[in-house]
């Protein structure tokens, strides 16, 4: 296998501005046998939409649970823009942090609007957290409800939703929470192909009006090379491929899957 350091160098990283999160020779390692990630460094430069490629178990959702403290690393660290490890103020990171999960992870007996409250938990103090949320917390709420079109089933059931109007309430929690940073694991791999492009198209189109950092992860090339303006490829718990999507070649996606994948299947792929 290549060597785990980035391949290629992040296409903004001509910018004077510090990389809004990175990892440093970060390891994670599950008992004595299993390798989740070996040793990677990767930079993510703010306002960037990158799409961490590979099959399962290549260490994607790993990677992103360290960047949101969700795992600990066996070695090396995760980095916060001002350079210290993210664990020293890992508060105040995870609120600056939307995350999006591939179950939704939604309390199907709330409503709509509950659900999305519970994005800005995060933001209060313990003294507060079991308080009413304020007025300005609900058309709060409501604001991130009507950027992803759902703002007409604010009180609806979340389990009577469909599954991509669910992920679309996943993506308004996160977002209520006005962050920085927006990571999302496997977001459409649930979805059929068209629910799943309008996902994606809501996800994209919502980080580059704000200018959040995204970094999503995916199984389908297609739509890697679709939305992503970097593409980071892991397989086995290293790192693959980096760079933009138009030097994604057909040898590197044999390299991402393996021989018995051909394009098409990656494409299809649904896990």
């Amino acid at each position: 296998m290549q060597s785990n350091r980035s391949l290629a160098p992040d296409t903004k990283s001509s910018s004077n501005l510090p990389p809004a999160i990175a990892v440093a020779g970060l390891g994670v390692r599950y008992g004595r046998d299993v390798v989740a990630l070996d040793g990677i460094d990767l930079a993510f430069a703010p306002g960037g939409f990158t799409v961490l490629l590979g099959p399962s178990g290549a260490g994607k959702s790993t990677l992103l649970r360290c960047m949101n403290g969700l795992a600990r690393p066996s070695a090396g660290q995760v980095l916060g823009p001002d350079g210290a490890p993210i664990h020293r103020q890992l508060r105040a990171h995870r609120r600056q942090t939307g995350m999006v999960f591939q179950q939704h992870q939604l309390i199907g007996r709330l409503s709509v609007l509950e659900n999305v409250l519970i994005g800005l938990l995060g933001q209060r103090s313990p003294w507060t957290a079991l308080l009413p949320p304020s007025r300005a917390e609900r058309e709060r709420a409501l604001d991130a409800l009507e950027r992803v079109g759902l703002i007409e089933r604010a009180l609806a059931r979340a389990d009577a939703l469909s599954g991509g109007q669910q992920q679309r309430v996943g993506i308004a929690r996160a977002l209520v929470q006005r962050p920085r940073l927006m990571l999302a694991d496997e977001p459409v791999a649930s979805l059929d192909p068209v629910t799943a492009e309008r996902v994606l198209d809501l996800l994209a189109r919502i980080c580059r009006e704000d200018g959040i950092t995204a970094i999503v992860s995916l199984h389908q090339v297609e739509f890697a090379r679709r939305y992503a303006e970097r593409i980071v490829a892991l397989a086995a718990g290293g790192v693959v491929f980096d760079g933009p999507p138009a030097l994604l070649a057909e040898t590197d996606i044999t390299r991402i899957y393996g021989a018995a994948h051909s394009t098409t299947a990656a494409q299809e792929e649904y896990a």
